[in-house]
């Protein structure tokens, strides 16, 4: 399978001739859902959903088909009907040949005085997991974690400790728009000295086999 970075948390999985991308949102590149089999968005934030960059997706493949949480579905069902597919905590499916299991529940916490929003993960092949914004731990052996590595609801600590737990042979990251060049060698030591595991960064663009 190979794995595709794409800018903040997007990613584009190849595998057998299929496409998968999760999560093309407004901080991707506006052709992220281009040419994709198979799409999945973790929930509504703009920097995970983007209508105009689905609608693309959808229209470039007639045979494309998204696979998200009901606050997604309900904003595509109506112009893409029997494409658009409603998934929750424990789902499992197969698609474009990818098999996807579905963990988790609630966004992570911005501020209590902000309503927690639906978020949904999702495990590939049963090899790499994207928690989108929350973190989850799938219960599942994790060989790539797409690590959320810098969001307005977390702190460096949280991160290590969610890496300590998921206990994946790599972490890559992603969530990282708002992480700072200047930054990055900070995250870079510390996660990687205290994460317990192989930990690195992608840029947008650059691929690698998994």
């Amino acid at each position: 399978m190979k794995l595709t970075k794409k800018s903040h948390a997007c990613v584009r999985l190849e595998k057998d001739g299929g496409t998968l991308v999760i999560d093309p949102g407004g901080f991707s590149e506006e052709d992220s859902a281009l040419g994709a089999d198979v799409v999945l968005v973790t929930h509504e934030h703009p920097d995970h959903f983007d209508e105009g960059r689905l609608r693309a997706g959808l229209e470039s493949n007639p045979a494309a088909e998204i696979w998200t949480l009901r606050s997604v579905a309900d904003k595509l069902s109506a112009a893409f009907p029997g494409r658009v597919h409603v998934v929750g905590h424990g789902d499992t499916f197969s698609a474009g040949g990818f098999d996807v299991q579905v963990h988790g529940e609630l966004h992570a916490v911005i501020h209590p005085d902000i309503p927690r929003v639906t978020n949904v993960g999702f495990l590939v092949d049963g090899s790499l997991f994207h928690p989108g914004d929350a973190l989850t731990v799938p219960g599942h052996p994790v060989d790539t974690l797409m690590l959320p590595v810098m969001a307005p609801w977390s702190k460096i600590s949280e991160v290590i400790d969610y890496v300590r737990e998921v206990r994946p042979r790599r972490a890559i990251d992603v969530h990282d728009a708002l992480l700072t060049d200047l930054a990055r060698p900070i995250y870079d030591r510390q996660i990687g000295a205290l994460g317990g595991t192989d930990h690195g960064r992608m840029t947008p663009g650059d691929s690698t086999e998994l």
